[in-house]
């Protein structure tokens, strides 16, 4: 089984990194086009800002890559936003896997980012099985909205997407390398894809 983590500017790519080493897995962090497209598996991670992100990945051409990888990708938190059409933050054009649009949370009462724990709401999905402690840990300032892609919601000023699949891709806006034994558990699922 080979894993290869995708290698940009993103910030938590070593958490991802011993999170599946605890799944007996040594993934390869790389951005070198052949090793991504002979990977069984994709992890798209991320921590930072959409628009920064975005021309890192251009620079790359990773912005053409991603979209048409074939095999099972799984983007984390800014992976999942960057996975979207469009982002607010920046007003950025992203990938465009999945047609919606990444919107900042508004509040005059509630703290941006969205920081700390917090429940989903799951819907029957190859990546939610046998996860039973729906509390997972996230922190973003950005939501994705429920669409018809939905898989998982959570609630915090209101109701949004905390998983996304379509096709081979699939997308957490939490972040399962550091959401305890039920992150280790998705991540479990998504390398038995």
């Amino acid at each position: 089984m080979r894993v290869a983590i995708i290698k940009y500017n993103a910030g938590n790519t070593q958490s991802v990194i011993f999170a599946l080493n605890r799944l007996g897995i040594d993934p390869i962090l790389t951005n070198d086009f052949e090793e991504l497209k002979s990977a069984d598996k994709v992890i798209f991670p991320g921590v930072g800002e959409a628009s920064t992100t975005m021309t890192h990945l251009k620079n790359l051409k990773l912005d053409k890559l991603i979209p048409n990888l074939r095999q099972p990708v799984l983007g984390v938190c800014l992976g999942m936003q960057l996975m979207c059409k469009h982002s607010e933050e920046g007003n950025t054009d992203c990938l465009g896997i999945f047609d919606t649009q990444v919107k900042l949370f508004k509040s005059k009462v509630d703290k941006v980012p969205h920081m700390g724990w917090n429940d989903l709401v799951l819907s029957q999905n190859v990546l939610n099985k046998k996860i039973e402690d729906t509390h997972m840990y996230f922190v973003h300032s950005y939501y994705v909205p429920i669409i018809k892609e939905t898989t998982a919601t959570a609630n915090y000023i209101h109701d949004f997407s905390a998983s996304l699949q379509q096709d081979n891709f699939c997308a957490v806006q939490f972040h399962p390398e550091k959401s305890g034994k039920q992150g280790l558990q998705l991540l479990k699922n998504f390398i038995e894809l």
